[in-house]
């Protein structure tokens, strides 16, 4: 067995990033501002403005403490208030919806299509169309999200949008580098969210952006991640702000990361045609893969089904015990579960075959829980077609990332083999 443990996902440093930071000790720059956080934002500017076509966009960016903040900010600037609504993808993590609720506003949640597993895009319009019925108005916001870094149809989703006048906020979190038709994710909508939290395609450590339309758009933003404070000699503050400025510090990580995010990319989308190569003969199993020619997805993770049929050793044993400790990883659960299972969970095989990877020092993941089947979202408005809860029940992440070499993949796919009864 292998001593060492294959992780889902973790971004691999370049050495770079310690002669940014010491440069920031150095220059005594340990604060949310500084050189590193003005030379990141333009790094970042110029990798999502660029397109295969070789022409170019002028989005701005603003770097900040995280993905959620962006989220946040973003819907701030859409004049996401108290009493409004706010469509949002249901098959992703709480930080796409959980910024909804810190505005006083509810989120409205919209299944998935089968080819992407991101946001249908009819079952948008018939969500937009019944809200107004409902409501009287029109929500004020949409956020699709590329889910494991596949991009969602954001020409159909567009298309909505401009129909009804409704912003588009992109959560391109997972879909850093992702294209569809040779343009960055996040730059089609008002709002662009990117996150480069421990385990995304680069890191800062924590923290993310909000790609923004102009320049001045980017500076209200701003304005809001720096606790609103106006322009006098002492502290003077008329709105409303949050403490949501990425560090000096954080953000030279962030500029050594970028000298390497298009080796990332190449090496996620390698991991993911191994996996496919190794794999394509195994009954069962099937991997996620780009749905269209427009679709360029990152891989940010690479995703696969189990066919219900698909039988796993020791599957008829799992969900007996409650899970003690902490799990998932920096970012996973500590409060202690009251029961073994929910009224909504991944499959028999799938817990099964997370438990012999794990046996093999694998650590893999189900898919996202949408959050339509959240306790904490069971009274939200919610349109669904089944589409992201079969999802769940079958599927399961499997390691990718820089750290995650060609005889890994092997390794991985033989004990994923080992572990189907003959």
């Amino acid at each position: 067995m292998r001593k060492e443990r294959i992780l889902l996902c973790l971004a691999h440093m370049s050495g770079k990033e310690q002669d940014f930071i010491k440069e920031a000790f150095d220059a005594n720059w340990v604060v949310p501002l500084g050189p590193n956080v003005n030379g990141f934002e333009k790094d970042l500017e110029e990798f999502v403005n660029n397109r295969k076509d070789a022409s170019s966009l002028s989005k701005k960016v603003v770097a900040l403490s995280a993905g959620t903040a962006a989220v946040h900010l973003a819907l701030i600037a859409c004049g996401v208030g108290p009493g409004d609504e706010v469509l949002v993808q249901s098959f992703t993590f709480c930080a796409s919806s959980n910024p909804i609720v810190y505005c006083g506003a509810t989120p409205v949640f919209v299944d998935s299509e089968k080819e992407s597993w991101n946001m249908d895009p009819e079952l948008l319009e018939e969500a937009v169309k019944d809200r107004i019925a409902k409501t009287g108005k029109k929500p004020k916001a949409i956020i699709p999200v590329a889910l494991y870094g596949m991009p969602y149809r954001i020409d159909r989703i567009m298309e909505v949008a401009d129909r009804y006048g409704i912003p588009v906020i992109e959560d391109a979190a997972e879909g850093f580098g992702s294209m569809f038709g040779g343009q960055m994710l996040g730059t089609f909508g008002r709002y662009g969210v990117l996150s480069f939290n421990g385990n995304k395609m680069i890191t800062t450590s924590g923290g993310g952006a909000l790609i923004c339309p102009d320049a001045d758009d980017a500076r209200n933003i701003l304005f809001y991640a720096t606790q609103a404070r106006e322009s006098y000699p002492y502290y003077q503050h008329e709105a409303i702000g949050y403490n949501y400025r990425m560090s000096n510090i954080c953000a030279g990580i962030g500029r050594g990361q970028m000298t390497i995010v298009d080796d990332h990319i190449a090496h996620h989308k390698h991991v993911q045609e191994l996996y496919c190569e190794l794999l394509k003969d195994v009954e069962g199993i099937r991997m996620h893969l780009n749905p269209w020619p427009k679709s360029d997805s990152n891989f940010w993770l690479c995703t696969a089904t189990l066919d219900p049929d698909l039988r796993i050793k020791g599957q008829e044993n799992v969900y007996k015990c409650i899970i003690a400790g902490a799990v998932g990883g920096a970012a996973g659960a500590t409060h202690a579960s009251s029961t073994a299972t929910t009224d909504c969970q991944p499959n028999d095989n799938v817990e099964a075959l997370r438990i012999c990877l794990d046996k093999a020092n694998i650590e893999a993941r189900p898919l996202w829980k949408p959050m339509h089947r959240q306790p904490v979202y069971k009274n939200a408005p919610a349109y669904v077609n089944g589409v992201s809860e079969a999802l769940f029940k079958a599927g399961i992440c499997l390691p990718a990332g820089p750290w995650v070499t060609d005889d890994d993949v092997r390794y991985i796919v033989d004990a994923i083999k080992a572990s189907i009864e003959a």
